[in-house]
């Protein structure tokens, strides 16, 4: 493990010191430290969007489900993969055109002030939940990894992505969501490759998944599998596409660089779907008792399969690499959520106070305060990973589930459907999410998996087709009941009676008017380049320095092709920054 600990300290490093060479980019006002000022390239856009859906979960929860179903865990995958492409054909230009610093101002231009602080105070309460569900899945697999805490695993790494997030905004964060993009890349590619030689292919491997590896098994019923991955594409599309999520797309430079950024995050999204999920299939052959390795995780110990795959299969020095991986997944969706909740709270609850009584604070002023904000943010995440933690009998992958269908997804539908459906009373978004609860607890409590398929003479499922068939039930829930509630709503429509109208046609006007970049963009652009370049390059020379390590000829080759390959990206983007007229 000396090698592992070695590589983990050099990428901690190298994630601090993004913090510090984008600090100044974040330093002139809020609107920089809350988005980058709206001026960030496509492809630095495009790596967040996709970091934020990738997550530690996918490492860990998720391995483990495809570890143990085969097949079935990419229909979330694609779900994502799908929502990107709807995103570029309708949604994230016209959420760029919003012209707004925070989600929350996009949603007071839309819904009304009233509405912005019910969501202001949901979202941010929401982001601890969202963010500490992932921060506990790193967590896990760092304990069981170092053998250590998992408390303390947790704050060390919570705090550690504090001081990015705080010193450098939304730079820092999209910064270093593009580096660790890279990270997740080497790693996933480099595991699936040598998985895919040591099972002799793809054939073997999907013939010798045990229990079927398009069905899996304890599946008696493969149309529910079918109806959790038609449901899991309005899920997605809910949970990903909406005023709140918006915050990702708000970074982009112009409407153009908007939509190229969506169809990269679809891209990575669309091939990582399989080839991440490749080392758990092969597992389920080559280590078919890898859970026994860590049977101090209780039911979690599924969740640790990439680990063992990683330590038995792959050349020393990877599970560091792997841990950087995991370390980067979780810190783009902590980072995420610390500076989206300072804008947030700055904006929409704070200036809002403030011109209540008549007070003004100068915009550096306002910046400060926003670091302390994301400081704060970063301790409520921390306490709600901890949490988290305590709960044993909880899957990852039904935690993040659990904690998606039944709280976040309810949330979610007015800030969706709000963007078709124009004429809508003030109290309908507020209304539609208590009924949004009211669906999930009625599917919680009274309309189960169970009386479901009571319904239908099936006398019994398994455990893993409840699980299935409850979020089935959910989603359908909020998609024709919820969703249907919003949209009812227009019926009570009374436009005498809106406040908000002229500021509700404008939104809607500038929803269609597409964001074009100043003459100021062309130096900004070339910062872009040049800093990430440089780090780019530095993080290729550590990992070729892996080729040091005591590993077969194949092992030292394949950090060197992967240094290689990542050196020249660094490249290309320094000589870019040097080009005057070069096209974004």
């Amino acid at each position: 493990m000396f090698y592992d600990y070695i590589v983990i300290a050099i990428y901690f490093v190298l994630i601090l010191a993004i913090g510090v060479v984008f600090s100044r980019m974040a330093s002139k006002s809020t609107s920089d430290y809350f988005r980058g000022g709206g001026r960030m390239l496509w492809w630095m856009v495009g790596s967040t969007a996709f970091m934020a859906q990738f997550s530690a979960v996918t490492f860990t929860g998720a391995a483990g489900k495809a570890f143990a179903d085969g097949f079935a865990i990419v229909a979330v995958y694609i779900g994502n993969t799908f929502a990107f492409f709807v995103g570029y054909a309708f949604f994230v230009h016209r959420f760029r055109q919003m012209r707004v610093d925070t989600p929350t101002e996009g949603i007071k231009r839309r819904f009304g002030p009233q509405n912005e602080t019910f969501f202001a105070w949901a979202l941010i309460a929401f982001s601890f939940l969202n963010a500490g569900v992932w921060l506990n899945a790193l967590g896990v697999f760092t304990s069981a990894v170092f053998d250590a805490d998992i408390s303390y695993t947790i704050v060390g790494i919570g705090f550690t992505v504090l001081f990015v997030s705080v010193l450098s905004g939304a730079w820092g964060v999209v910064a270093s969501d593009f580096v660790q993009t890279l990270v997740v890349a080497v790693v996933s590619i480099a595991c699936a490759v040598v998985a895919l030689v040591m099972v002799d292919g793809p054939v073997n491997m999907i013939k010798n998944f045990p229990g079927g590896f398009l069905i899996g098994p304890n599946m008696n019923y493969p149309l529910i599998l079918f109806g959790t991955f038609i449901f899991f594409l309005p899920k997605q599309i809910i949970t990903m596409m909406n005023l709140h999520d918006s915050f990702r797309w708000l970074n982009a430079k112009d409407s153009f660089n908007a939509r190229k950024a969506a169809l990269l995050a679809m891209t990575l999204m669309g091939v990582g779907s399989i080839i991440w999920f490749i080392p758990p299939w092969a597992a389920a052959t080559l280590y078919p008792d890898a859970a026994a390795d860590y049977a101090q995780l209780g039911n979690k110990a599924g969740d640790a399969v990439y680990l063992v795959f990683a330590k038995n299969a792959m050349p020393i020095g990877t599970v560091g690499l792997l841990m950087a991986g995991l370390f980067a997944a979780s810190m783009s969706s902590m980072d995420s959520a610390l500076n989206k909740n300072a804008g947030i709270f700055i904006r929409s609850i704070y200036q809002p106070f403030l011109a209540k009584r008549k007070k003004h604070k100068e915009d550096k002023k306002l910046l400060r305060i926003s670091q302390l904000v994301s400081f704060i943010s970063g301790l409520g995440v921390i306490t709600a990973a901890l949490f988290f933690a305590s709960l044993k009998k909880l899957s990852l992958f039904e935690l993040m589930m659990s904690v998606s269908t039944m709280v976040q997804v309810p949330m979610m539908v007015p800030l969706v459907v709000g963007i078709v459906v124009k004429k809508t009373p003030k109290w309908a978004p507020w209304a539609t999410i208590a009924v949004g609860f009211f669906v999930s607890w009625l599917v919680m409590n009274v309309f189960t998996a169970e009386v479901c398929a009571g319904l239908f003479g099936i006398e019994s499922l398994t455990e893993r087709e409840i699980i299935d068939m409850n979020i089935i039930l959910t989603v359908a829930g909020h998609v024709f009941i919820t969703a249907g509630f919003f949209w009812a709503t227009s019926l009570f429509y009374n436009e005498g009676k809106d406040e908000n109208k002229l500021e509700t046609d404008r939104f809607f006007e500038d929803l269609q008017r597409p964001v074009i970049a100043d003459g100021l963009q062309d130096e900004v652009d070339r910062q872009q380049r040049r800093k990430l370049g440089n780090m780019v390059m530095v993080m290729s020379a550590g990992i070729l320095l892996m080729g040091l390590i005591p590993n077969p000829l194949w092992g030292r080759m394949m950090f060197v092709i992967c240094a290689l390959i990542i050196s020249s990206i660094g490249f290309l983007l320094k000589r870019s920054a040097k080009i005057k007229s070069f096209s974004s």
